[in-house]
C-alpha cells in the first residue's frame, strides 16, 4: 500500500502498521480476531512498507498522513522506530520519557486532534522477558548478557535489564557502528545506569561477535537484536559459534530465514541451550500498542486471551 491510499471500508477507521515488508508478518491474520476479543471500532490494519533506507522526507510523510488523516487511529512500528523519531519527532505534541531518553517511536496514537508518539520496547521487552526467564535467574547463577545490536530493540532491552531488581552482571551490547554504540551510550547516561553494568563493543566481523558470546559465563542470555534473519538474511554470528554451557538463546524475530535460531537449535541438545523465538515479544510488542492506539487497559488475562486468539489465527 502506497502512503497515499486508504482501505476501501473506513467504518470505524483503520490502524497502521509501519515496516518493511509488512504484508508477511502473522499480525494481518491474527489483528481481525483481536478486533473481535476486544471490541475494536474496526478489524482494518493497514501495512506501510517503507524500505530500509528509506528518506527522511519518507517519514515525514508517513506520519503527516496519519496525523491528517480522520480515518486513521494510529500506528505500530517496528524496524524505522528509530528514524520516525529522528526524521518527524518534531510533528508530534507530546513523546513519552522512553521515546525521548532512547530517541524512537514504536507507538503512534491521537487523542483529539493530538499526535503522540511513545517507545513501548522497554516495557515490551521485559514483559516477553518474564515469560521464559526464572525470575532469580542472574541472581543465582551470576549470568551475563550479549545483546548483539544496538539499534531500538537492544537498546530497550539494555535499558530494561538496567531496570531490574535481578539484575544481571554484566550487559554487553555489540554494534558494527561506532555512531550506534555511542547513541547507547548517551540512553544509559541520561538513564543513570550503574557503572560497570553495560559494556560497549564494536564487532566489523562475526567472529569477532562469536569471541564475545564463547567468552559470557554459563547460563547467559545471548540475544539477536539486530533484525538480520527478518528483514535481511544471514545471522550476527558464524556458524561454527560456540555458545556457553545452558546458555538461554533469545532470537527477537519469529519470521523470516532465522539462521541464529537454527544456529541455536543445532547446539540445543550438546550445549543445553533454553531457544525461545520472537512470538512472545511479537504478541506483547502488538498488544500494547493497539491498547495504547484504543485506549485500552490491558490485564494479564487480557493479554493470554490475546495470545490464544494469535495461535488460532498464526
Amino acid at each position: 500500500m502506497t502512503l497515499t491510499e486508504t482501505p476501501a471500508t473506513t467504518t470505524g477507521g483503520y490502524m497502521g502498521f509501519i515496516g518493511v515488508s509488512t504484508g508477511s508478518s502473522s499480525i494481518m491474520r491474527v489483528f481481525p480476531a483481536w478486533a473481535e476479543v476486544l471490541g475494536l471500532p474496526t478489524a482494518n490494519l493497514v501495512g506501510h512498507d517503507l524500505p530500509m533506507d528509506a528518506t527522511p522526507a519518507q517519514y515525514v510523510a508517513m506520519v503527516e498522513q496519519i496525523r491528517d488523516d480522520p480515518h486513521h487511529r494510529g500506528a505500530l512500528v517496528t524496524t524505522h522506530k528509530m528514524n520516525v523519531f529522528a526524521a518527524a519527532s518534531d510533528l508530534f505534541d507530546e513523546l513519552d520519557p522512553f521515546a525521548v531518553s532512547c530517541a524512537e517511536i514504536s507507538s503512534i496514537s491521537k487523542r483529539g486532534d493530538r499526535l503522540i508518539g511513545r517507545a513501548k520496547d522497554p516495557l515490551t521487552v521485559d514483559l516477553a522477558l518474564n515469560d521464559f526467564l526464572p525470575a532469580d535467574h542472574f541472581a543465582r547463577t551470576g549470568a551475563e548478557v550479549v545483546i548483539l545490536g544496538a539499534g531500538g530493540s537492544g537498546t530497550a532491552l539494555s535499558w530494561a535489564l538496567a531496570e531490574r531488581a535481578d539484575a544481571p552482571a554484566k550487559v554487553t551490547v555489540t554494534a558494527r557502528d561506532d555512531d550506534a554504540l555511542a547513541h547507547l551510550r548517551e540512553v544509559h547516561r541520561q538513564h543513570g545506569t550503574p557503572e560497570g553494568l553495560l559494556s560497549y563493543a564494536r564487532t566489523d566481523t562475526v567472529q569477532e561477535a562469536a569471541a564475545i558470546v564463547a567468552s559470557a559465563p554459563a547460563g547467559s542470555l545471548i540475544v539477536n537484536a539486530t533484525g538480520l534473519g527478518k528483514d535481511r538474511p544471514g545471522s550476527p554470528l558464524p556458524d561454527d559459534v560456540v555458545f556457553p554451557e545452558g546458555a538461554w538463546v533469545w532470537e527477537f524475530n519469529y519470521r523470516g530465514s532465522l539462521e541464529l535460531l537454527h544456529q541455536a537449535r543445532a547446539q540445543h541438545a550438546e550445549r543445553g541451550l533454553h531457544v525461545v523465538d520472537g512470538w512472545r515479544y511479537f504478541i506483547h510488542g502488538w498488544s500494547q500498542v493497539v491498547a495504547d492506539v484504543f485506549e485500552i487497559d490491558l490485564t494479564p488475562e487480557i493479554v493470554e486471551r490475546l495470545a490464544e486468539a494469535a495461535e488460532s489465527a498464526r
